[in-house]
C-alpha cells in the first residue's frame, strides 16, 4: 500500500468513526420533544453523472394532505423543497434535518426530499454536487407520480449542505445547457434530456461558498476566535473532500459558488433566504456573497444573521430541550418560502390557492436584513418560550 492509499485508508478510518459518534449525537437531538419525524417513505435512485456509479437515497416528508382521497381526486401537486445535510461533505446522514423537514411541511406545505448524498473520502468532489443533480432531475421526471410540482422547486441546506444549496442548481443549470447542446446536434432526443424543471427559492443555513480563502484566512475572519470549529475537524473535511491534493480548482463554482461567474450567479433563483452565525469563520464570506446577489444582481434576500451562536447552533445533541428560539428560526424562514409557493404565509390564501387551482409561484420575498439575538445561557426556555405565541409544531408522523 502506497503513501497515497495509507492516507485515504486513515482518513476513511477517521470519517467512519466521526460518523458514529455523530449518529449518537444527532439520535440525542432528535428526542427531544416534540421529537424528530421519521421519512415517510424513501427511495433509493442510481446516480448517472458521477463518474463513480452508485445509489442515492432520497427521504421524504409529507404533509398530512399528501396520502388523502381528496388530494388524489384534486391531482394536487405541492412544492417541493430539497434539502441537503451538513458535516464537511465527509459525515451526516440526510435524516439530521429532520426537524427542517417536519418545520417545512408543517409551516411551509410543502413536500420534503432529504438527500444521502455520497460522502468523501470514499465520494471526493465533485460526487456530492453531482448526486444532488441527479436527484433533482430524477424528481423532475417522476414529478406526476410523486405528486410534486417540478416548477415550484426549492433548495435548502446547511453547513456543506448550503454550499450544496447553491452549488447544485449551477450544476444543473450547466446540465441543462450541455443538454440543450446535445439536442441541438441531435445527438440526443430521449424525452428525459428534454424535461426541465424550475427553481425558486433557496433557504441556506451557515454555508461555505468559497474555498479560495484558506482555513486560515477564514478563521481570521471569526469575531470569537474561540468559537472556531475544531481544526481535526476541517482538516479531515478538505483532506476527504478537496482529492486529489492540489487537484481541485478551488474557483470552480461547484465548489465555490460565492464566486462563480456572473452568468450563473445570474441563472440562481430570484429568492434567497440565508441564516449565518455570528461567532463562524464561514460568516464573513456568506456576507461578501450576500452584497453580491443583492447590489450585482438584484435578488431578492431575506439575510439574517444570529449572534452570539457558533456554526451548526441548530444541531446541539440536547434530548431533553428543542429551543423554541430555533424553532421561530426554522417558522419564519418556512414562511419565506411559503410566500414564494402560494402567494402568501396565510392559511386562508394556501387555502383559497388550492381551492381554485391556481397554486403556483404568486410572489418574492422582500430584500431585507436582520440580526436575531439569540438568548444568553442565563436566559430560561420558559422566558425565551414566552415571546412568541405559536407554538411548537408537533411531530408529523
Amino acid at each position: 500500500m502506497g503513501p497515497s492509499s495509507s492516507r485515504r485508508w486513515a482518513l476513511k478510518a477517521q470519517a467512519v468513526m466521526w460518523r458514529n459518534l455523530m449518529d449518537i449525537g444527532m439520535h440525542l437531538h432528535m428526542l427531544a420533544p416534540p421529537a424528530a419525524p421519521s421519512p415517510s417513505f424513501s427511495i433509493n435512485i442510481s446516480s448517472k453523472l458521477a463518474s463513480k456509479p452508485g445509489k442515492i437515497p432520497l427521504h421524504f416528508y409529507v404533509p398530512e394532505s399528501y396520502n388523502s382521497d381528496e388530494t388524489t381526486q384534486t391531482k394536487r401537486v405541492f412544492p417541493i423543497v430539497i434539502n441537503f445535510h451538513g458535516g464537511g461533505f465527509t459525515i451526516g446522514r440526510a435524516t439530521d434535518d429532520a426537524r427542517w423537514a417536519r418545520a417545512v411541511v408543517h409551516y411551509a406545505d410543502a413536500v420534503v426530499v432529504s438527500v444521502d448524498y455520497r460522502l468523501a473520502p470514499e465520494h471526493p468532489f465533485p460526487i456530492a454536487i453531482e448526486d444532488g443533480v441527479d436527484a433533482t432531475l430524477y424528481l423532475i421526471e417522476h414529478a406526476e407520480e410523486l405528486k410534486i410540482d417540478p416548477h415550484r422547486i426549492a433548495y435548502s441546506g446547511f453547513s456543506a449542505g448550503g454550499n450544496m444549496s447553491f452549488s447544485v442548481p449551477i450544476r444543473l443549470a450547466e446540465e441543462y445547457r450541455i443538454r440543450k447542446t446535445k439536442r441541438d446536434a441531435g445527438s440526443d432526443t430521449s424525452s428525459a434530456m428534454t424535461q426541465e424543471g424550475t427553481v425558486i427559492a433557496i433557504s441556506s443555513w451557515y454555508p461555505s461558498i468559497d474555498y479560495t480563502n484558506t482555513r486560515d484566512e477564514r478563521r481570521k475572519t471569526n469575531v470569537r476566535s474561540d468559537k472556531d470549529l475544531p481544526k481535526f475537524f476541517t482538516n479531515l473535511f478538505d483532506s476527504s473532500y478537496l482529492y486529489p491534493v492540489n487537484g481541485v480548482d478551488l474557483k470552480s463554482p461547484w465548489l465555490s459558488p460565492g464566486i462563480a461567474p456572473n452568468e450563473m450567479i445570474k441563472d440562481l433563483p430570484e429568492n434567497i433566504v440565508f441564516y449565518t452565525c455570528e461567532w463562524d469563520e464561514l460568516c464573513a464570506e456568506a456576507d461578501r456573497f450576500h452584497h453580491r446577489l443583492v447590489n450585482d444582481f438584484g435578488k431578492k434576500v431575506v439575510y439574517k444573521k444570529v449572534m452570539g451562536v457558533t456554526h451548526a447552533f441548530d444541531k446541539t445533541p440536547n434530548p431533553l430541550h428543542w429551543d423554541p428560539k430555533i424553532e421561530t428560526m426554522y417558522r419564519d424562514a418556512c414562511r419565506e418560502l411559503r410566500t414564494v409557493f402560494y402567494g402568501s404565509s396565510s392559511d386562508s390564501a394556501l387555502e383559497e390557492a388550492v381551492a381554485e387551482g391556481k397554486e403556483g409561484q404568486q410572489a418574492t420575498v422582500t430584500t431585507r436584513m436582520e440580526d436575531i439575538k439569540f438568548p444568553s445561557s442565563q436566559d430560561s426556555l420558559a422566558t425565551v418560550g414566552s415571546r412568541y405565541q405559536e407554538p411548537v409544531a408537533g411531530s408529523t408522523n
